[in-house]
């Protein structure tokens, strides 16, 4: 983040510096996500270079995307904070911002694709991987660009502050050898992990979650074979790098559109069952894939697989925000992309194993494809008991007292039926004063 004059504001300004904070995002997700999905072009000159099967080879990338989404190292220290920077900025139009900011992947893939397969005829592949690393050395500009804002719920009050000038008073006079200060120490830092945490007992954040995995498992072996699965078809080189690049423009295209189209007001509420749709259809592009043995039906995979892939990954951060809320915003996405590791480390190993065992590419294919088409259903099967609930506790409210009207949040309920009591109460005293007579007032 950049060092300047922290940025003031009650809400989400929605415009603004925020257009330079999405276009510092959407130059971070070319240098990182980009770059690491033309990894793929890679793939057959390491095989054949280091003489080794499809799920040796398979590591190289596995690794890269595991790193950039458990650890705090690499890519993972410039991605995870740009994403959540645009949710500050933006509120009435986020689905957008976060489109705009995340189709820099498309058009980082759609442009280098083709020029790291031209780089590797030219400089080999050593010296391709030579001139990215440079490349990537511009997310030193994107982070000059991120300037910090303070919401309204970021803001703590003058009591709050009182309480923390007079705790840190008394902490100075207190020795930091004690065991006391020790005790106190770890005592605020559990009660501050709990509060900055406490989302991950949310039921909704937990079914998303577990959804993430399974969603993660099937995205990820695509970009690594797709090239590899195009040339053992009877494509070139050329025409498979294409594909990839077929593969980066319309996933720009579904990052905009569909972040433009979620923002509508006919579609503002239904961005979680949008998100469900993308990742269904992602899934069932997959069943169709080890069907299509030419370039001529590989291209529309690509532009159907890109579309999709781009309007899911752009909704990621507006659901976690509907379910988390933006002041958790920034730790409910590391929680997020985080999950992404494990699947990203052992999917295209286990489906590397799968081609080798089987010599076909079917096997591997079919189990992402069911592997999205599961997370799909999960969410849809999740969000649907929780409607049956909510219907189940007005019915049950309605029949035990007409005058009871009950709201659910999650788990919680609340009644006004006390509130009711009392206007029913002034109601007959008001029908009461005007039906007696003036000669009867006391």
């Amino acid at each position: 983040m950049a060092k300047g004059t922290r940025v003031r504001s009650t809400s989400p300004p929605d415009g603004g510096w925020g257009w330079m904070i999405v276009a510092g995002c959407f130059l971070v997700t070319i240098c990182t996500r980009a770059v690491t999905r033309c990894i793929s072009i890679f793939f057959v000159e390491f095989q054949s270079y280091f003489t080794q099967d499809y799920a040796q080879t398979a590591w190289i990338h596995s690794i890269v995307d595991c790193v950039t989404m458990l650890c705090g190292l690499g890519f993972a220290l410039c991605y995870s904070p740009a994403i959540a920077m645009v949710g500050k900025y933006f509120s009435r139009r986020k689905a957008l911002a976060y489109g705009i900011a995340m189709s820099g992947s498309g058009i980082g893939t759609f442009i280098l694709a083709p020029v790291v397969q031209l780089l590797i005829e030219q400089f080999s592949w050593r010296g391709a991987l030579l001139i990215l690393g440079g490349f990537v050395l511009n997310l030193c500009v994107c982070g000059a660009l991120m300037r910090p804002i303070t919401l309204k719920e970021d803001q703590t009050t003058p009591e709050q502050n009182h309480v923390c000038r007079t705790e840190k008073q008394d902490f100075k006079r207190v020795s930091l050898c004690s065991t006391w200060t020790k005790k106190w120490g770890q005592t605020c830092l559990c009660c501050s992990l709990q509060q900055e945490y406490s989302f991950l007992l949310m039921s909704d954040f937990v079914v998303l979650a577990i959804s993430v995995l399974f969603m993660a498992y099937g995205c990820s072996p695509l970009f690594v074979y797709l090239v590899p699965y195009a040339l053992s078809v009877g494509v070139s080189h050329q025409q498979a790098a294409f594909l990839m690049s077929i593969l980066g423009v319309i996933d720009i295209v579904g990052n905009i559109t569909f972040g433009w189209l979620t923002d509508r007001r006919c579609l503002k509420n239904y961005q979680y069952v949008c998100y469900l749709f993308a990742v269904g259809l992602d899934g069932l592009c997959y069943l169709c894939l080890p069907m299509l043995q030419s370039l001529p039906l590989l291209v529309p995979f690509s532009c159907t697989f890109g579309y999709f892939d781009g309007a899911y990954v752009t909704l990621i951060p507006v659901v976690t925000a509907e379910i988390v809320g933006t002041t958790s915003l920034s730790s409910a996405l590391g929680v997020v992309y985080f999950l992404h590791a494990v699947p990203y480390l052992v999917s295209p190993p286990i489906a590397g194993w799968l081609v080798d065992t089987t010599g076909s590419y079917t096997a591997a294919f079919l189990l992402c494809g069911f592997s999205m088409i599961f997370s799909s259903v999960l969410l849809g099967f999740a969000r649907l008991v929780k409607k049956m609930k909510k219907t189940q506790l007005r019915f049950l409210a309605k029949e035990s007292d007409p005058k009871l009207q009950l709201w659910t949040n999650g788990s919680v309920a609340y009644s006004v039926a006390r509130e009711l009591d009392h206007k029913d109460e002034q109601s007959v005293a008001l029908a009461l004063s005007i039906t007696t007579p003036h000669d009867q007032w006391p």
